[in-house]
């Protein structure tokens, strides 16, 4: 009988060199793919860098607005819309509203911003007591609005 040499390895070191970079290359690219798609999905164009709170302003004034979370923002740079029960709305201007605290033409953390809003009239000419007033601060330089609208129920009453 022949001697045979017989050989028990499975795949040749070079195969099994090809087989663990072609699976090192295609897991890559499935993580990468992976990756990608969960950095579109956390955030959809609204990331919410600036929020503001509200709150009715004593003695019937109108509305107080808080910067609760932001960087410090020029007033130069904000555009203020403000909209009684739902309306059109209004541009703010400078003589619209009063920067409480420091006036320093920049809106910090934790600064009221006073906003000076009427109900109106009804169809018969008297007064509105109770409206819902909401405020948008804009960036102006690029065009969008930053943070939350702030819906405050004014009661000119009080």
């Amino acid at each position: 009988m022949k001697n045979e040499t017989r050989n028990d390895e499975a795949v040749s070191p070079v195969i099994a060199t090809i087989l663990m970079v072609a699976i090192t290359v295609v897991l890559a690219g499935v993580l990468y793919v992976w990756a990608a798609n969960l950095a579109e999905s956390n955030t959809n164009g609204d990331l919410a860098l600036y929020s503001f709170s509200g709150a009715d302003a004593p003695a019937a004034t109108g509305v107080l607005v808080t910067m609760s979370q932001g960087g410090d923002a020029n007033f130069a740079s904000l555009d203020i819309k403000v909209s009684i029960n739902g309306g059109q709305g209004a541009n703010c201007d400078a003589t619209c509203y009063t920067e409480a605290g420091t006036a320093d033409q920049a809106w910090t953390t934790g600064e009221d911003l006073a906003i000076a809003a009427d109900c109106g009239q009804d169809a018969a000419g008297a007064d509105i007591d109770q409206c819902t007033v909401t405020v948008t601060v804009f960036d102006n330089r690029e065009n969008k609005q930053i943070g939350n609208d702030v819906s405050v129920a004014m009661d000119e009453t009080a």
